[in-house]
């Protein structure tokens, strides 16, 4: 079956954009025609991965160090990335931090890294982009979020209040552009495999004693399907969430957890 291109002409940022989840989510999004702009803090990664989606896809693509906790990069990076390939009409809020504590053990700089990542990233990544779409009448958001983000998890409540965080702040923004052609949506992967949250829930069953194959029986035990979601799974969902097939989809928390409630 031909790839249909139907992003083409459209420029997309992608955040965290170097590995994992967002590095699928980038190949994904030039695999549909999009021009890329990848985020991240490692600019070896990003220019690797950049180049290699480029000629893979035959898409232009540009690599932008962007720290998405310093607002002052932020505005720096997209101002290049606007410059470079004209307003993003894409935006997926990626990037993003998890660590493993009991919330006793929760330290003030953890839990304000937390947030600084995985919500006011976001949160300042939106505002960049926000008012171009709004006046061109079209765009779309998707921000990756977490099933954390809908249930608490033991030992990781800086994250899962993050990703909560997120998630009221998706459906927020997606009310006040309903209106305007701008779809706002959030993506809620179980464990995935290569990303911080499975290696810290990992890293935690290990500690309290468990071995590497024993904790990540437990981990998959919450996944009714037997196996860890991947990066390219949830990256086929943004690519349809930043379609013109998913214009009636906004607001919206959309779980990728093989089964799990």
């Amino acid at each position: 079956m031909p790839i249909t291109r139907h992003l083409s002409g459209q420029h997309a940022v992608v955040t965290g954009g170097g590995r994992g989840i967002g590095a699928a989510i980038v190949s994904e999004l030039a695999r549909l025609g999009a021009t890329v702009t990848l985020m991240g803090r490692d600019q070896r990664r990003l220019d690797a991965h950049a180049a290699q989606v480029a000629r893979q896809h035959e898409v232009e693509t540009a690599a932008v160090v962007c720290d998405v906790t310093l607002p002052g990069s932020v505005s720096d990076a997209f101002g290049v990335a606007r410059e470079t390939f004209g307003p993003p009409r894409i935006l997926v809020n990626n990037a993003g931090h998890a660590a493993a504590a009991s919330f006793t053990g929760t330290s003030l700089d953890a839990w304000n890294r937390a947030i600084a990542v995985n919500l006011t990233g976001a949160f300042l990544c939106m505002q960049q982009v926000l008012p171009a779409m709004v006046e061109a009448g079209r765009g779309r958001i998707v921000n990756v979020a977490s099933v954390s983000g809908l249930k608490a998890y033991q030992m990781v409540a800086a994250y899962t209040a993050s990703k909560h965080g997120l998630i009221g702040l998706t459906r927020a923004v997606a009310a006040e552009t309903a209106r305007a052609g701008v779809t706002v949506n959030a993506v809620c992967p179980a464990y995935t495999s290569g990303t911080d949250m499975a290696d810290a829930a990992e890293r935690n069953l290990v500690a309290a004693g468990k071995s590497a194959a024993e904790a990540r029986r437990m981990m998959l035990r919450t996944i009714p399907r037997g196996t860890f979601i991947t990066p390219d799974e949830v990256a086929a969902t943004v690519g349809f969430l930043c379609s013109a097939a998913a214009s009636a989809i906004s607001g919206q928390a959309i779980v990728l957890a093989g089964g799990e409630p």
